[in-house]
């Protein structure tokens, strides 16, 4: 591309930001109508500017603001909320060739040390958090939006762990009607494997349409119980949940009644209550003689993957994937679409269309 400058730079925005998270993220957010933009220094040489079309969002949005003072170390403030987008690029650094402006993409920003989040008119976009579009999808993508979080986890947290030869391996998802649930089933499916996962009783349907061959009803049935009555069977475990219901078993703690031995146990999933960081920390560290599990374990943190936003977008092409949205919000009711992801209940992802 010849040039960083081939739009104007946007002098205001709108954007909706906030300076404190203390009483909660959606309380907390103020609508900016002329925010000041992305600084033209961080396009740089190498970096996208795109005027963001969806946002979607993620626990991460207000967990990382309601930390307190430790957000201050996170989050420059005052920030937008917001890591998933699609939209349309306006301008691109001296050294990007594989974007033009004009062009839909879609991607995911990263919240560490930056303010600038995707609940805004602009963003500024690292080639490694991008991907473009597929051809003819101008008019989806808000599904395009939901990707970049739930979509890479998802990806992340089983296509390394199942080897090249995966297909008839089994996986068991362990919250299979969220964000991160739901990509997780169809890209498990695209990758050959069978599928288990747990959900309510009211999310099962929705889970066998995505392709699980096998849904358990945590409300109903004993999790542990259920997949230890299969045997030894499961090559993966993720754990979207990242906590076991009362009364039950720690799920990894019973892992070795349920998975091959060299079979490895993924946490995606987690609050920050005491109890559960306490879950967090044992399973991370306890060591199998003195009560903790016996199979690998890892804790997924989500890294930007051009390569793997390509993937997906090349499987939602083909029809192997697809976003779930349980809603898509306006943007003047930004917070309102926070207070429904906070009760934890939202089949798929929640969406917010940017400001007209």
């Amino acid at each position: 591309m010849a040039s960083s400058t081939e739009e104007a730079w946007p002098q205001t925005m709108r954007a909706w930001t906030y300076s404190s998270a203390s009483g909660g993220l959606d309380k907390a957010l103020q609508l900016q109508t002329e925010a000041s933009p992305p600084p033209k220094s961080l396009l740089g040489k190498d970096a996208i500017l795109v005027r963001v079309s969806h946002s979607s969002l993620n626990p991460a949005d207000y967990k990382l603001p309601e930390l307190g003072l430790l957000a201050k170390f996170v989050i420059p403030l005052p920030a937008s909320p917001g890591m998933d987008y699609s939209g349309t690029v306006t301008a691109v650094g001296s050294d990007v060739k594989d974007y033009r402006p004009g062009q839909k993409v879609f991607g995911r920003v990263d919240p560490i040390k930056n303010r600038y989040g995707t609940l805004a008119e602009y963003i500024v976009a690292k080639e490694e958090g991008i991907a473009a579009a597929p051809a003819g999808w101008d008019d989806r993508m808000d599904q395009l939006a939901c990707v970049g979080t739930c979509g890479l986890t998802a990806l992340q947290s089983i296509e390394p762990y199942v080897g090249a030869d995966a297909k008839g391996e089994k996986v068991f998802i362990n919250g299979g009607s969220g964000g991160t649930g739901t990509f997780g089933i169809q890209i498990a499916k695209a990758l050959g494997l069978h599928v288990t996962v747990s959900c309510s009783g009211a999310n099962a349907e929705l889970c066998r349409g995505l392709g699980a061959d096998e849904v358990i009803d945590y409300r109903d049935q004993n999790i542990s119980e259920v997949l230890k009555a299969k045997g030894k069977v499961f090559k993966l475990v993720v754990d979207n949940v990242g906590f076991t219901p009362p009364g039950q078993e720690d799920l990894y703690t019973a892992a070795n009644t349920f998975m091959v031995d060299d079979g490895h146990f993924i946490q995606v999933g987690g609050g920050a209550s005491a109890s559960q960081v306490k879950a967090a920390v044992t399973r991370s560290f306890m060591p199998g003689f003195l009560g903790g599990g016996k199979r690998k374990f890892a804790m997924i943190m989500t890294k930007q993957s051009h390569e793997g936003l390509a993937k997906i977008g090349e499987w939602m092409k083909e029809g192997q994937v697809k976003s779930v949205i349980d809603e898509v919000f306006q943007y003047d009711d930004a917070p309102k679409a926070y207070t429904k992801l906070k009760t934890g209940r939202a089949k798929g992802k929640i969406v917010v269309a940017a400001a007209k």
